[in-house]
């Protein structure tokens, strides 16, 4: 008799030159099929057993759904690999469609970005906040995330040449830029807002104590809220969407390549759905270009 799923698994999630990103989010996707068939031999799962399996996948959005039939295919692709079975039973499986019940949309819109109006809204809204100012705009004029802003130091930023450099996925470093109009939001936080005892680029005063720390990402998260919540237009938008963004509108007038390297991505397939030109994007440089071109014939 074969080795078990569970035994196939941990080889699976063994293998060297896997993030722990990566084996996390493995093991935290193979996990409820473990929970059933953890003990079964691989060689009597078969197609039917693994349709089943997913087809009761329910309350998870189709994309997770995809997310969980893709490593499902990849770990057993692996036996495949060791020789441990002779065809994969999850092989061309199809893939879960959208519900439109659900809100759940195949479409462009996957890649969630603000419109000129939200844009306009946002900075109206942060404006009173001199430190979500400072970084809203850091976040939209460079595309850099969050995370990576986060971990800046006041010294990381070059401001003669409005750029800084970060570590990105996969312990790449990458230089990423920013404008004018952040040079001048991120001078009124600096000189007037800026708490001095943390060498971090964006810092908290904890009220318990008084005491200096590095900005988290929940403090950010509960500022983000409370701005976009007042504001109808802004409900569900994400920080991450400004890196979106950031990428939409740039889409066209950057190669690929330039794209894919400036917002570090390894793989351009990655790139490609970040810039890629949604239907609603199309319509509104459409309608701004009728707005600037002179019509004739009136």
């Amino acid at each position: 008799m074969g080795i078990t799923l569970a035994s196939l698994a941990t080889q699976f999630l063994e293998r060297p030159g896997l993030s722990q990103n990566t084996i996390d989010s493995y093991e935290s996707t193979l996990m409820p099929l473990l929970k059933l068939y953890g003990r079964w031999s691989i060689e009597i799962i078969d197609r039917d057993i693994l349709v089943e399996y997913l087809s009761n996948l329910d309350g998870i959005k189709f994309t997770t759904h995809h997310r969980h039939q893709a490593v499902i295919t990849a770990l057993f692709n692996f036996a495949v690999e060791q020789r441990l079975l002779k065809s994969n039973p999850a092989s061309q499986l199809k893939r879960r469609k959208p519900n439109p019940k659900r809100g759940e949309h195949n479409s462009e819109q996957e890649v969630r970005y603000l419109t000129s109006q939200q844009l306009e809204l946002l900075y109206q809204a942060v404006k009173k906040d001199a430190r979500m100012d400072a970084l809203v705009h850091l976040l939209h004029s460079s595309g850099a995330r969050i995370a990576e802003i986060l971990s800046l130091n006041l010294d990381d930023l070059d401001d003669d040449r409005r750029r800084f450099q970060v570590i990105g996925k996969g312990n790449k470093q990458r230089w990423c830029f920013y404008n004018d109009s952040t040079r001048g939001s991120l001078f009124n936080y600096i000189k007037y807002y800026r708490y001095n005892c943390n060498p971090a680029l964006f810092t908290a005063q904890k009220p318990q104590n008084n005491s200096c720390s590095r900005l988290s990402y929940a403090r950010v998260y509960q500022s983000w809220i409370q701005i976009t919540s007042h504001i109808p237009e802004l409900k569900g938008t994400r920080l991450h969407d400004l890196r979106h963004t950031w990428a939409t509108e740039r889409m066209g007038i950057l190669q690929i390549e330039e794209l894919r390297a400036l917002m570090g991505h390894e793989k351009i397939q990655t790139t490609l759905r970040y810039s890629k030109v949604t239907s609603q994007r199309a319509e509104e440089v459409a309608q701004l270009a009728f707005e600037k071109i002179k019509n004739y014939g009136e």
